[in-house]
């Protein structure tokens, strides 16, 4: 077994170690740490293949931007883990047999094409990957890349729909009511009217006795 061979299998475990904690972890943050380190693992199995541009972008944009954005947000949030927690039980029968069924897609995809797949050719020395994907991508994929940047849209508009959700459990401000605000409206004057304590009068002696 090659040195290449005994890094992948390396790196795969790493991978699927960590996609594991990415959906058992109990804390959003442990979640959010674990997926960088499984798109960093990604990124370097893609190395391994001689994809360099898609490594590096993957770490530069995904590891480097989009995941710590994530993190970001999910220490701002101050997600409620009993809120997240409330309906596992209701879904976790459907999750794991949608689960099983990726399983057993992607094992049967794997087995029939283990024994076929050929050895990856050499490229020349003057070939360049990124002028290939770009070419491929914007020629024959360019309807599938349309797609993948719709669904993407769609995904940010949700997300941005979840962080503007509504919350009982902090304040709100407006800033247009603020900066419309008089002094009248801030200060107001009460005329109460005075009271002035007078002392008790002291008893005589001759009361006292």
């Amino acid at each position: 077994m090659s040195f290449d061979s005994i890094l992948f299998y390396l790196l795969a475990i790493v991978l699927v170690v960590a996609a594991f904690r990415v959906i058992t972890a109990t804390s959003p943050v442990t979640g959010v740490l674990h997926l960088i380190l499984t798109f960093f693992t990604a990124s370097m199995m893609w190395m391994l293949i001689q994809a360099e541009f898609l490594a590096l972008a993957l770490v530069i944009v995904y590891v480097g931007a989009v995941m710590v954005l994530f993190l970001f947000v999910v220490m701002m949030l101050d997600m409620r883990l009993e809120g997240l927690k409330s309906g596992l039980k209701v879904y976790l029968p459907l999750g794991l047999t949608i689960g099983g069924i990726m399983v057993l897609e992607m094992a049967f995809v794997v087995l029939r094409s283990w024994g076929d797949a050929p050895a990856l050719p050499q490229p020349a020395d003057n070939f360049d990957n990124t002028l290939a994907l770009g070419t491929a991508m914007y020629t024959d994929f360019a309807y599938a890349v349309q797609v993948g940047g719709l669904i993407l849209l769609v995904g940010m508009i949700a997300a941005i729909a979840l962080t503007m959700r509504k919350r009982s459990d902090y304040k709100r401000t407006h800033p247009s009511q603020q900066v419309r605000v008089t002094a009248a409206d801030r200060i107001r004057i009460v005329q109460m009217p005075s009271v002035v304590d007078t002392p008790a009068a002291p008893e005589s002696e001759g009361a006292e006795k």
